[in-house]
């Protein structure tokens, strides 16, 4: 059933967008380096927090523009001083980009290979006045798939992170023999372990509108539509020869209780205990997908078996 799902996952179009960074990442004081699918990337913001995204070598002799001094908006090589800014100019052309308030995207059409789509494919969110947001990101050997096979597994969940899930039910479950593409669709009720032997319990579904990314929601119960949204990016092949993927992984938490408009006051307090939390997940589900990764390689091999999923 998995396998299905992911197959039919991947089919959804992506307009050849990547998310590659958290969006308070990047600064107007420095650029940011990044990378997606082996291609060097630079970001940095204007005066006016416009976002800007382009290769990361200079055009002249390939210096490493993550390295350039930001003066007036643009980027000042540091080995020869040449100026390159939110035009194209010197052979050096910036890509699309897009901030969505939370994360940054780069558009990069000879890599994704698809009809280009002007905007990425953003699940729609809790209001960005209420909710709470919080962005973490890890590396893994494996590929984008293997990160959304594990995100498309609910049943794994009170099994491998008893320590924050418990008494998970699967109330849903699209199809493996699904033909259209009315959306697929997981409800779980869950609850989540908040310590001292308490827990929340909720309902929430998890859907992949495009080939990257995967949303759990909370449907009902407390955090009613909260989201986490977990997108995968290509970011190349390591020195081994295996592919790197990160995952970037965004918590946008809202509650219409009294206190949660005190606790977001609280963000920059917050903010690291969502990521911790998710963090401490990710590394064990990087150990999932690259566990995934390495079956998926020796069975290409004929030297493994093939698994049932």
């Amino acid at each position: 059933m998995i396998t299905a799902i992911l197959d039919r996952a991947q089919q959804r179009p992506s307009g050849n967008w990547y998310v590659f960074a958290a969006g308070d990442a990047i600064r107007t004081d420095r650029p940011l380096a990044a990378s997606v699918a082996g291609v060097e990337l630079v970001a940095w913001r204007d005066s006016r927090q416009q976002l800007h995204v382009g290769p990361g070598a200079c055009p002249h002799l390939g210096a490493p523009l993550a390295s350039a001094v930001l003066d007036c908006d643009n980027l000042v090589c540091r080995w020869h001083g040449l100026r390159l800014g939110p035009d194209a100019g010197h052979g050096w052309t910036p890509f699309p980009s897009h901030d969505d308030g939370v994360l940054a995207w780069v558009r990069l059409d000879h890599i994704g290979n698809e009809p280009p789509l002007d905007a990425p494919v953003i699940p729609p969110r809790p209001p960005a006045r209420t909710h709470l947001a919080a962005v973490a990101t890890l590396t893994g050997i494996c590929e984008p798939a293997d990160i959304i096979a594990n995100r498309l597994d609910p049943w794994h969940g009170a099994w491998f992170h008893p320590y924050s899930f418990t008494h998970l039910e699967v109330l849903d479950a699209p199809s493996r023999h699904r033909t259209d593409d009315t959306g697929d669709r997981f409800v779980v009720a869950v609850t989540f372990r908040v310590g001292g032997g308490l827990g929340v319990a909720v309902k929430a579904e998890f859907t992949s509108p495009e080939p990257r990314t995967v949303v759990m929601r909370i449907i009902d119960g407390e955090g009613t539509g909260s989201v986490v949204e977990t997108h995968t990016t290509p970011l190349g092949v390591g020195a081994d020869g295996h592919p790197r993927t990160c995952v970037i992984e965004a918590v946008l938490a809202d509650s219409p209780r009294r206190g949660f408009a005190v606790a977001r006051r609280a963000h920059r307090a917050l903010s690291p205990v969502l990521r911790r939390a998710a963090t401490r997940l990710w590394r064990d589900d990087l150990a999932y997908a690259e566990r995934r990764y390495r079956q998926r390689s020796l069975v290409d091999r004929g030297i493994g078996p093939r698994l049932s999923t």
